[in-house]
């Protein structure tokens, strides 16, 4: 999967001491992007948007 152009940001979930931290990129066509920030050269996981979603809402207790 290519991601470059691939805008990162950071949770509000994450920790606010520098470690600890996910990020994700939201901005590209037909997925969603979810790396640690700690190996921003890593690998990344990708999800079809409304698969994140899901998980998103679920994690936040949504239904």
């Amino acid at each position: 999967m290519e991601l470059t152009g691939a805008q990162w940001r950071k949770s509000t979930r994450s920790s606010g001491n520098g470690g600890d931290c996910v990020e994700i990129a939201d901005n590209l066509a037909g997925i969603v992007a979810v790396r640690d920030s700690k190996d921003p050269s890593g690998p990344a996981l990708t999800f079809p948007p409304a698969v994140w979603a899901a998980f998103v809402a679920q994690v936040a207790g949504r239904p």
